[in-house]
């Protein structure tokens, strides 16, 4: 192991005793904010520094196999030998695996997020997109474990969506789905042609981590809140109630809107939840832009040149653009096995990471 990692190492083992030092003490447990990043620091360090500790085990061991292998005894000897190879290979696996804890973590990693999904070019077929991307997410969310609890709607007579809001609640959400922000192309014949052409259409999504009140502060004075008439599902409430509402955050033009609770109450508090995630993905993406990242493409227009993905369902193709990646399981992929897509995107941000890191 090289020595700047080992002292880097050694540094985050010493945090991590006196993080333990700190939670330990009254002053700092009765400080609700203070106690919990201590916790969230601690638990991003601990994995690393028990790899760490494994790594300084391994390093013993290889000792006594070197002592083995110098033995007078031939069998033991070869035994140490054979030890000594097999550890060398784990010590290397090791310390690539150490390299990629150490990388800078996004610390949004852990939480729910919002997704946004519209249908864009290609009218009716855009929107029929739309909704199939809907259920791909909902299905790779029920393989994960996690909850999907929708927000908002906006279903297309086509069928589909014109517009869909939802959350997806479970561990480490945004990790996994925070590549899938952009437009998505599809290339298949529409169920409305006749003719049997293939149509070019797009639907957009964009994916937002759950903020929490103290992660961005909104003042109420610059919120314009609407109230109306819940359309759609919803049991006896529904036009006959305001119960549904509609947000604007003045100063920045978001607006977001909620409808599937029967309560204004609780329709106010899922509203609160997107505007400050909005929010935030705004400010995010205007440092993005000022920084000059191109790491991650946000939605746009939803025009076909923005694409980051394309599904071509006569090939049962799925590329992926932004890593040149491409698999020929689009029918697996729209039942939402999208962890192949997904590892791979993950992959390749931990490798501009660690070109970023060695520059």
């Amino acid at each position: 192991m090289e020595t700047s990692l080992q002292k880097r190492l050694e540094i985050t083992k010493t945090r991590l005793a006196e993080i333990d030092a700190e939670l330990s003490k009254d002053d700092v447990t009765r400080d609700i904010k203070r106690f919990r990043d201590l916790s969230k620091e601690r638990a991003n360090l601990e994995p690393i520094v028990e790899a760490y500790d494994k790594f300084l085990k391994l390093d013993s061991d290889l000792s006594d196999a070197e002592v083995m292998m110098g033995d007078s005894d031939a069998e033991i000897s070869l035994l140490g030998h054979e030890e000594h190879k097999r550890i060398l290979e784990e010590e290397e696996k090791l310390i690539e695996d150490i390299k990629i804890m150490l990388l800078p973590k996004d610390p949004n990693d852990d939480k729910n997020i919002i997704v946004e999904i519209r249908g864009a070019a290609g009218g009716d077929e855009g929107n029929i997109f739309a909704g199939d991307l809907f259920r791909m997410y909902v299905r790779y969310a029920e393989s994960q474990g996690w909850k999907v609890q929708i927000i908002d709607e906006s279903p297309s007579e086509a069928g589909g969506f014109s517009n869909i809001s939802f959350m997806i609640k479970g561990n480490g959400v945004y990790s996994k789905l925070k590549f899938e922000s952009g437009a998505h192309r599809v290339q298949r014949v529409p169920k409305t042609e006749a003719s049997g052409r293939i149509h070019t259409s797009t639907a957009t999504v964009l994916v937002m981590p759950e903020m929490e009140e103290i992660e961005v502060e909104l003042n109420p004075a610059d919120i314009q809140v609407d109230t109306y008439r819940s359309q759609g599902a919803g049991g006896q409430n529904v036009n006959k109630t305001e119960s549904a509402v509609r947000m604007t955050h003045i100063p920045t033009g978001v607006v977001v809107s909620c409808q599937t609770e029967k309560s204004q109450i609780q329709n106010r508090e899922i509203c609160m939840q997107m505007l400050r995630a909005k929010i935030y993905a705004k400010l995010q993406e205007e440092q993005e832009e000022k920084v000059g990242s191109e790491r991650r493409l946000k939605v746009g227009t939803g025009e076909r040149s923005e694409k980051i993905r394309t599904y071509n369902y006569p090939q049962n193709r799925v590329t992926d653009h932004r890593i040149n990646f491409t698999i020929q399981k689009l029918d697996r992929v729209m039942e939402g096995d999208l962890d192949e897509i997904l590892e791979a995107l993950n992959h390749y941000d931990q490798e501009m990471k660690m070109l970023g890191e060695q520059a």
